[in-house]
């Protein structure tokens, strides 16, 4: 198992380096087989209005899938043990999922009413980009269904999950829905949009976003 450690505004020191490994090793030990590469990722907010300040991000790489889990406290250690715990269970719910894909047909999820389509998402506010990229990462974006995507929306620990749709080829996005609960996708939409000399551009089929519940 190739295991990788950085950190961000601290030192990785000896004593850091080696009770990350053996908290981080006790919590992939019995799934050795499903695990590449664990990637950690240790930080300190140096914003003093950020609290807690300690954080502890663990991602693996699990034969295609990405599992990942992030934890935050006042000690950094803590965090550590925090975020093992955590991917232990992640760890637990994957491998659970993928023995009972071998004993039953794959669950497919339902997709509700289609939603309104919102022509004018920001109003009259002005798109900004940040000022300074903080962080990039790159991944592999294999095809996969919307029920595929779900599940791996439940591993990263993240409120959405960018994926190229095996049906349509287009990058698309699930994301779970706080006020209404369930999950949403966002999908691109061809339609009559001016590009950049102000003219139109040909009228196609509409994607609509949808939601998908368990």
């Amino acid at each position: 198992m190739k295991l990788v450690i950085q950190g961000k505004n601290l030192e990785i020191t000896d004593a850091i380096h080696e009770y990350v490994q053996q908290k981080i090793a006790k919590a992939v030990n019995h799934f050795q087989q499903l695990t590449n590469e664990v990637d950690v990722h240790l930080s300190v907010a140096r914003n003093p209005r950020i609290n807690p300040k300690q954080t502890a991000e663990v991602t693996i790489y699990a034969n295609g899938t990405v599992i990942r889990a992030q934890e935050s406290s006042e000690n950094l250690y803590a965090s550590i043990d925090l975020v093992a715990d955590k991917i232990a269970r992640q760890l637990r719910k994957y491998k659970e999922k993928r023995k009972a894909k071998q004993h039953h047909l794959p669950k497919t999820g339902e997709v509700v009413a289609e939603q309104p389509i919102v022509e004018d998402l920001i109003g009259d506010r002005t798109a900004e980009l940040p000022g300074e990229v903080v962080r990039t990462k790159y991944f592999a974006m294999p095809p996969m269904s919307i029920q595929e995507a779900l599940e791996q929306l439940q591993l990263i620990d993240h409120d959405f999950y960018m994926f190229r749709n095996a049906e349509t080829g287009e990058i698309n996005v699930i994301y779970q829905r706080s006020h209404h609960g369930g999950y949403g996708v966002i999908q691109p939409r061809n339609g009559s949009v001016p590009n950049g000399n102000g003219q139109g551009t040909s009228e196609s089929e509409l994607d609509r976003p949808s939601s998908v519940t368990l």
